[in-house]
């Protein structure tokens, strides 16, 4: 899978979270049920906000394939505002299936972003090779 980001706008310019970081930072937590209901990001323009362009069928077809294709077995990740960094994808998969929660581990503080200022297209995509 191509390496993933958590990105936010601010005044300081892109902010970039390095996902697997962010999962490695809560890989000790009891994953708790987090009610559907209180993921903000459902009723927002999540993937399609800021520069990242129109939402055209095709694009949102793209996403369809990711959350048909992806697992309910990993917990979301959670900021310590309850906002979604890792799993949008998940919670989708969840709401379609009727479910009312989700398995979710919240960061217990806001880590420092791993890249500031950095376009998106950028950013650095190749995986390191493992060991």
């Amino acid at each position: 899978m191509r390496k993933q980001y958590h990105v936010r706008h601010s005044e300081r310019g892109l902010l970039a979270w390095d996902v697997d970081r962010v999962i490695r930072l809560t890989s000790e937590q009891e994953p708790i049920d987090l009610p559907l209901e209180n993921i903000r990001e459902l009723d927002e323009a999540f993937w399609f906000s800021g520069d990242s362009g129109p939402p055209t069928c095709r694009r949102v077809a793209e996403h369809a394939l990711l959350i048909n294709q992806t697992s309910l077995d990993h917990p979301i990740v959670i900021d310590p505002e309850g906002r979604v960094m890792d799993g949008m994808h998940r919670v989708c998969k969840a709401l379609i299936r009727g479910l009312k929660t989700i398995k979710a581990v919240r960061l217990l503080a806001m880590p420092e972003p791993d890249f500031v200022g950095v376009p998106i297209d950028q950013l650095p995509y190749e995986r390191a090779e493992q060991a």
